[in-house]
């Protein structure tokens, strides 16, 4: 039997479910070999059922599709260099006192992605 895979992605996953639930396989089924190769990094049953009855819907892709109002987060190497600069210059700065300095508000949306 081959080792569990180490790493993986949602769409990886889904990939899987797609080629296996053309071939017929059983939702049960699919989820307990998944489980066996993802482990605790597996799509729960009710994602396996969920993206199954997605591709028997005729749907291809296996990215999310966006939500309305989801939040937008723009990371150019601009505002990365940015926030780098004010963090280098004072590594106890907060994103009010960068707020208060007049560094841009993307800087904020990212300091705060950041550093969740």
């Amino acid at each position: 039997m081959a080792a569990p895979l180490a790493t993986c992605t949602k769409e990886e996953q889904r990939s899987v479910i797609r080629v296996l639930s053309s071939e017929g396989v059983k939702l049960i089924e699919i989820h307990r070999r998944m489980k066996v190769q993802y482990g605790d990094a597996c799509l729960s049953l009710q994602q396996v059922y969920k993206w199954t009855r997605k591709f028997m819907n005729g749907i291809s892709s296996v990215t999310d599709s966006p939500r309305p109002g989801q939040a937008h987060r723009v990371v150019t190497s601009e505002v990365t260099a940015a926030v780098e600069a004010v963090v280098k210059e004072n590594g106890r700065v907060t994103v009010t006192c960068m707020e208060r300095n007049g560094v841009h508000r993307k800087v904020k949306s990212l300091c705060t992605f950041c550093f969740q």
